[in-house]
């Protein structure tokens, strides 16, 4: 059998036994010349450039998956961080709420499954546009489906705004109370940030960096499966052997995510942006980056030896990920969410893992502690103080790190909150039950 043969019977094999997909194919839009001091034409003009830009994305994705016979899982877009292009108005929070409802009006109209980017960049200051925003996020996350929201809150040059990062406790506890009835939607569709990117591909942090250009299309690939069947085949052998293969994994999946990339920027007349190779894990069996570490040779993720096992996971992925692709960008690496994995899942109902060592992983990961559910009584201090550790965390290692964390709504430690899809369900994780008070005042 030739190679090419070989190689299109390795990728088919991907698909059908593995769980291999696009996890997403994101269009980034800029808004900056929606800009108007009157809000409602800012908001039409915001309005019919998302409708206008991605009027095929989702009919060219999924004609491409007919065609690559590859899942494409989400389409999805991402614009300029809203508190950039609502400032003008000076309209307040209920301003600020209206523009989140044009962009949930603009997503269902082009049929995608999320928009991000009502977001503000605060970490070394906020405007009153920024503080504005931020005060309307409750309200927005409650009052719209599809919108995603995120604040970046420190980086490595400018530090931490603590400010900010005392808001945001407030905020994520009072977006899980506004969407109590779907168990606090509200803070699974928000992200606290250090080091953001603009050009995540993923939700819910994702949005269009003003760096970019005016419309791109960037990809997230996810093949957990497609790496635990590789780490699988070299069980025993060393850490150089279990590197190879995932790199090579790593190259193979980067690879169909490039042309499925290049392919739809092609047919939408838009720029490629980039790859984004992120393990990202469902609750479904078989596509757990969990699983991998287990298979690495760890008896149960979150013991000791855990964290290591990632470094070598993250550290292959990347390096395999560069080789097969000039644009891989994003937050390439490995997710760790709680609820969207299922060993993570397991591990967390038998205490074999817990938030510190969640956070003590956050050091290696893609981004930082990921959908996890702490009990819905957990004072907003304490949450600013998770806020703050994972921002240091990011801020002394120069790498990205967040935080969406669900306060669960009149639920506590040993119940499990079930979102169902792909934000899956998690067990409810105990926090530290010291104050954090005096250090976020």
């Amino acid at each position: 059998m030739s190679a090419t043969n070989q190689s299109i019977l390795d990728t088919i094999r991907m698909i059908e036994e593995d769980r291999l997909d696009i996890r997403t194919v994101t269009m980034g839009i800029s808004l900056l010349d929606c800009i108007d001091s009157d809000g409602e034409a800012a908001r039409r003009a915001i309005y019919d450039r998302i409708t206008t830009r991605a009027e095929h994305l989702v009919a060219t994705a999924e004609r491409i998956e007919a065609e690559l016979g590859i899942p494409i899982i989400n389409k999805r877009v991402a614009v300029t961080p809203i508190a950039l292009v609502a400032g003008a108005a000076h309209e307040g929070t209920d301003g600020l709420v209206e523009f989140a409802r044009t962009l949930d009006a603009a997503a269902h109209t082009v049929g995608v499954d999320f928009i991000g980017g009502f977001s503000a960049l605060v970490e070394k200051g906020a405007t009153e546009a920024d503080r504005t925003l931020i005060e309307s996020i409750p309200e927005a996350l409650a009052a719209t489906d599809l919108v995603c929201s995120s604040i970046n809150i420190g980086s490595s040059r400018a530090g931490i705004n603590m400010s900010a990062v005392r808001d945001m406790g407030r905020i994520v506890k009072r977006s899980a109370e506004l969407t109590a009835d779907t168990g606090g939607l509200g803070a699974a569709k928000l992200v606290v940030f250090a080091n953001a990117v603009g050009d995540n591909p993923f939700m819910a942090g994702a949005f269009h960096g003003v760096e970019q250009t005016d419309c791109v299309i960037s990809v997230g690939v996810s093949g957990p499966g497609v790496i635990k069947r590789a780490v699988e085949k070299v069980k025993g052998q060393t850490f150089d052997e279990v590197a190879e293969a995932i790199k090579k994994a790593a190259f193979q999946v980067t690879r169909m995510g490039q042309l499925v990339g290049t392919t739809a920027a092609e047919r939408l007349g838009v720029d490629f942006g980039i790859v984004d190779l992120s393990l990202a894990p469902t609750a479904e069996v078989g596509d757990s980056v969990a699983r991998i570490l287990e298979e690495i040779g760890v008896e149960r993720v979150g013991t000791h030896g855990t964290t290591a096992a990632l470094a070598l996971l993250n550290d292959a992925v990347k390096k395999g990920g560069l080789m097969a692709c000039s644009h891989v960008g994003g937050l390439s690496g490995s997710f760790i969410p709680v609820s969207e994995d299922i060993g993570m899942i397991e591990a967390a109902r038998m205490g074999a893992i817990s938030l510190d060592k969640l956070e003590a992983m956050t050091s290696i990961c893609s981004v930082g502690l990921d959908m996890v559910a702490i009990p819905g009584a957990t004072p907003a201090a304490t949450i600013s103080g998770i806020i703050a550790d994972e921002a240091a965390i990011g801020v002394m290692n120069h790498k990205t790190t967040g935080v969406r964390i669900i306060p669960a709504p009149g639920m506590d430690v040993g119940d499990e909150l079930d979102f169902g899809g792909l934000l899956g369900r998690a067990p409810v994780m105990p926090v530290n039950g010291f104050s954090s008070e005096a250090l976020i005042a």
